[in-house]
């Protein structure tokens, strides 16, 4: 993880490893409350890659 903006986090992995990290991340993100809280409302995230941040939005 290289940085926090707002609502976001950014990460920089090497280009053959995106994919991989990013099923990893989104996975770890949507289970963050796990095994101590049980929420009823699903934590829902999204990943994109990209060369740049402007570029991932």
């Amino acid at each position: 993880m290289l940085l926090q903006v707002h609502d976001e986090l950014i990460f920089e992995a090497p280009d053959k490893e995106v994919d991989k990290a990013a099923r990893l991340i989104k996975s770890v993100m949507e289970k963050a409350s796990l095994p101590a809280v049980e929420i009823s409302v699903p934590l829902v995230v999204e990943a994109r890659a990209a060369d740049n941040w402007d570029a991932a939005h």
